[in-house]
């Protein structure tokens, strides 16, 4: 049973801003609340990547490819966590995921597509 869903991607030119929301509409908060969640992404032909990822603690982690351009934030109220994307670029172009860390199987949703054209 799929326990996390994305929203918020679309088409954005190089340079522009999106930001993503993965929510958890299946978990109580306080099932929610103590978890990692990160966002990993998939490319075609690649395979798929942590991006970022927020404890408990909102400690955050971020890929070398996109420090100091995302933001992962989160909201445990609302068992809401975002992703800001600022300063896009062709390679950030994939379907972006978000999932427990490290990640479950069950917990895959659909994914969210975000292409950004140069």
């Amino acid at each position: 049973q799929v326990q996390l869903a994305e929203s918020g991607g679309g088409l954005v030119q190089a340079g522009g801003s999106l930001r993503l929301t993965c929510t958890a509409p299946r978990m109580i908060t306080s099932t929610f609340n103590p978890k990692t969640i990160a966002w990993y992404r998939q490319s075609p032909g690649s395979q798929r990547e942590l991006v970022a990822r927020i404890a408990p603690d909102r400690t955050t982690y971020y890929a070398d490819s996109v420090r100091g351009r995302f933001t992962i934030s989160r909201d445990n109220s609302r068992k809401k966590v975002f992703l800001q994307m600022s300063s896009l670029k062709s390679e950030d172009t994939a379907i972006y995921y978000c999932n427990e860390f490290p990640s479950r199987d069950s917990s895959w949703g659909q994914g969210t597509q975000v292409t950004v054209s140069s």
